[in-house]
């Protein structure tokens, strides 16, 4: 199967300055209690043939018991699987995963039995930068735009059924991609069956039911955390897939508090940030720090000693978990 554009390259860490982070401030998202992740987590849900994305992080925020969750990448209430849901205080990292890529698994079928090249050649077209129309019911503007299909994979061919996987750019209707690979085989063509195997950097190996969370969370207020432990996943998976720099202890809390970043509180940094790219700003313990979109390259904030390099998105650290020492 093919790959999303993040999982092609594993990006270098360029480090600027040697830093280590004090252990008496922060903690690694792995050592969370559950407690705290059960507001500040995520929970990967099989989304189930029926209800609406909307229902299942209903359904979710009513089993544990919190005042609020949101879902990442709307499923129509037929379409099944991956479907990540943030709790708490994490629902606004929700916003970072919309924007990942997806990869899905369509059952099409052909409104006329052809042969099995045509389809295929027809279908290998599809692959790469498309143009597309939203369908009429679509909670985006019904304009033409234009969308990345990364791979189109047809694992089986029976009569006028196709079976495929596809990785696409957020934002792409597979709907409309059936109907549009049905127009150009000139017969017609309709999804048939939908399952989301991949959201950003969540995927089925990490998948629960709603029953699996239900039961968890009885055991945790039995007093075994053990299942509970296992389903929700640190707010920091959301942004698994960003570009990250690394800020030294002393900078943490001026970001909290809404300070741009720039250079004199760079630790480390990925290879390959460019301007406006979004990116993730991290303690060096690993700790989310807040969303934002980058001003210099890579290469920029490695050679400058001063300037700004990012201007926040959305600050996720609450304030005075680190010392505040300096400005950045």
């Amino acid at each position: 199967m093919g790959k999303l554009p993040f999982e092609l390259k594993e990006l270098d860490i360029l480090v600027k300055k040697d830093s280590t982070s004090d252990p008496q401030f922060g903690q690694a998202p792995e050592e969370r209690s559950v407690k705290e992740s059960i507001t500040y987590g995520l929970v990967n849900i099989d989304k189930p043939d029926g209800p609406t994305s909307h229902q299942v992080s209903a359904y979710a925020k009513d089993i544990l018991k919190i005042k609020k969750a949101g879902h990442s990448g709307t499923l129509d209430p037929k379409v099944t699987g991956v479907l990540p849901v943030a709790l708490g205080n994490a629902t606004r990292a929700t916003l970072s995963l919309l924007t990942a890529g997806k990869v899905y698994v369509c059952l099409m079928r052909i409104h006329k039995e052809l042969p099995e090249q045509k389809v295929r050649e027809v279908m290998e077209e599809f692959i790469g930068r498309i143009k597309q129309l939203p369908p009429i019911k679509s909670a985006v503007k019904r304009q033409e735009r234009f969308r990345n299909i990364y791979f189109l994979e047809i694992l089986d061919i029976n009569g006028r059924d196709v079976l495929f996987v596809v990785g696409t750019q957020a934002g792409t209707y597979i709907r409309k991609l059936c109907h549009d690979i049905g127009v150009k085989l000139g017969v017609g063509a309709n999804m048939f069956e939908l399952r989301r195997i991949q959201a950003g950097p969540f995927k089925e190996d990490t998948l629960c039911s709603l029953q699996d969370l239900k039961d968890a969370f009885y055991f945790y207020e039995q007093g075994n955390d053990e299942y509970l432990k296992k389903i929700i996943q640190p707010v920091e998976v959301a942004v698994q897939h960003l570009p990250k720099i690394w800020v030294l202890d002393t900078s943490v809390d001026a970001i909290c508090h809404g300070a741009t970043l720039k250079v004199p509180g760079i630790a480390k940094l990925h290879a390959g940030i460019e301007p406006d790219m979004r990116i993730a700003v991290m303690t060096l313990k690993d700790e989310l720090i807040m969303t934002a979109t980058a001003i210099m390259n890579s290469q920029k904030i490695l050679k400058e000693s001063k300037g700004i390099v990012a201007k926040p998105l959305q600050v996720f650290m609450n304030r005075g978990i680190y010392p505040k020492i300096e400005k950045v």
